[in-house]
């Protein structure tokens, strides 16, 4: 079994290359874990391209719904993206925070950093930044940001928790976040979960559904909701690269799913610490 730091280590690598990658090749694999497939397939990403701050350049098709669309930016929030690849969301969200707000995207994979800055630069936005950083040990300040939002990340980090207890003390009180991510219901075959490109493609990361929601809540989180759902369905050309015909067969048949969910969560607006 591979240790955290392997885990990040083959994520980190993965990403790198995909931000090398166009968006057309990402799309067809499973977020990008490779190209597995004969069609281009949108496994799991929604459609961005009638949002305002919509920016082609930074989409990679990577995501797994659309987290910004639920957030409830208002004008001036600061808000952060985890996970901020190309850096589509937080252009996104930049329109709806408008010059007066602030968006902070991080990533660990400096190629996409520096993706994203490009695409910033070029669009003019002095009000983006993007940091690099671990999710699980946030670059921001305690209590600095009115919303969170991330999409299909989270599934790729090892240590959930430290997620959670990170984007907790970063919130003001008051302040909210909303994430896309894929989940579990049953268990995936081992020999997915084994497999490094399904890793970093999303799946193999994820975890139960229940565990995720509690998680949330363990962390002090309250009014929780899942503001959007749907099942992801793997084509058989790229499960094949894993199954058997037979073992396929008998995965679809079975009660395990892979469901993306948008959720929303507030940090208490009286809350006196963080919790450990």
């Amino acid at each position: 079994m591979k240790t955290e730091a392997e885990i990040k280590e083959l994520v980190r690598q993965k990403y790198s290359e995909i931000a090398l990658q166009d968006k057309k090749t990402n799309e067809s694999s499973c977020c990008g874990a490779g190209e597995c497939s004969t069609e281009v397939y949108n496994i799991m990403t929604d459609d961005y391209s009638n949002l305002e701050g919509y920016t082609a350049d930074a989409d990679l098709g990577l995501g797994c719904g659309l987290p910004t669309q639920f957030a409830m930016i208002k004008k001036g929030d600061v808000v952060i993206d985890l996970g901020s690849g190309a850096g589509n969301d937080c252009f996104v969200a930049r329109a709806e925070t408008g010059e007066s707000g602030k968006v902070i995207g991080i990533d660990f994979t400096e190629a996409m950093i520096a993706k994203a800055r490009t695409n910033a630069e070029n669009l003019g936005f002095n009000n983006v930044e993007f940091r690099h950083g671990d999710i699980e040990h946030i670059p921001v300040t305690t209590e600095s940001a009115d919303v969170v939002v991330s999409n299909c990340v989270l599934n790729l980090v090892p240590n959930k928790h430290n997620v959670f207890s990170e984007i907790f003390r970063i919130l003001k009180p008051g302040g909210h976040f909303s994430i896309s991510d894929v989940v579990l219901t049953g268990d995936l075959p081992q020999k997915i979960k084994n497999a490094a490109e399904m890793y970093a493609g999303c799946v193999s990361g994820a975890i139960q559904k229940e565990t995720y929601l509690e998680l949330i809540q363990i962390n002090g989180f309250k009014n929780l909701q899942i503001q959007k759902e749907k099942v992801i369905s793997i084509p058989d050309d790229i499960l094949l690269n894993y199954l058997n015909p037979d073992e396929i067969l008998e995965f679809k048949s079975g009660k395990a799913g892979i469901f993306s969910i948008s959720v929303f969560a507030q940090k208490p607006a009286d809350v006196a610490c963080t919790p450990g």
